[in-house]
Parts: C-alpha cells; structure tokens; sequence
C-alpha cells in the first residue's frame, strides 16, 4: 500500500496561440480603421453642382476651415479672434515667408456669411488670389 500522496502533472499553458490571435486581432483593427484629415474637426458642406475637383490638392495649399459658428481654422489650428486682421496675421504666421498658396475654404452650410467674407478679405489683405470653394455634390444633379 503506497500511502505518499500522488503528484499531479504540472499545468502548463501554452501562450501562443494567444499570442496569435492577439497579433491577428491587432491587424485586422489596423486594416479596418480609417484614417481621415477632416475626421477631427466636422464641417457639413454646401452642396453644389458643377465639375469634380481634382482627386488631390497641391501640398502647399492653405486649408481654412470655417465652422458653423463662424470659427477660423487654419489646418488644425483654431485661430483665436474673428476679425480679418487677426486671420491674416494668422495665415502669414502659417505661411512664414513661403509668399502666395491656393487657398481652399471649407466653410460650414450653416456659417454665418459675414464669416466667409471676413476670410476672403483676410486672403486678399495677405495677397493670397487662388482662392477655392470646397463643397459637396449635389445628390440631385445629373
């Protein structure tokens, strides 16, 4: 009669196939994400018909947003104040001696038209006259 206590196998996990489908995980969530510019700040542009822009714009282009409140935005940067003087201060600031660039608004449907015109006067007090409109396509046009 054998009266010392059995031993019992040790448990042994085996982490790799947990690894693997952590690591299939991790690629499958970085194929299927997005990554947007204009994700982080949301406009809702006007509609409009006529001929497609072309599919990219030049890199030295200045993008200014415009948001339904009537805030500027100069790429990422908010630009704190809403008078021309100030926006035009700014772009010269963003530029920093690079001279002209287009200039393409994104303003939103609902800005405040005085918002639009106060851009357009920052752009030609700065000596910026390739100025661009962005909008969406209209749904209804051919």
């Amino acid at each position: 009669m054998n009266l010392r206590p059995q031993r019992k196998a040790a448990i042994d996990i085996n982490l790799t196939p947990l690894i693997d489908v952590v690591f299939l995980l991790l690629i499958f969530f970085m194929v299927s994400t997005s990554f947007k510019d204009e994700a982080r700040l949301r406009v809702q542009l006007p509609e409009a018909d006529g001929a497609p822009a072309p599919a990219e714009e030049p890199p030295e282009t200045l993008t200014l947003v415009i948001d339904a409140e009537g805030t500027f935005f100069i790429g990422e940067q908010r630009v704190l104040g809403d008078d021309a003087a100030t926006l035009a201060r700014a772009i010269r600031s963003h530029l920093a001696g690079r001279g002209s660039a287009p200039v393409l608004i994104q303003a939103d449907a609902k800005t405040p038209h005085q918002a639009v015109m106060t851009a357009l006067d920052a752009t030609a007090r700065e000596g910026l006259n390739q100025v661009a409109f962005a909008a969406t396509r209209n749904q209804e046009a051919p």
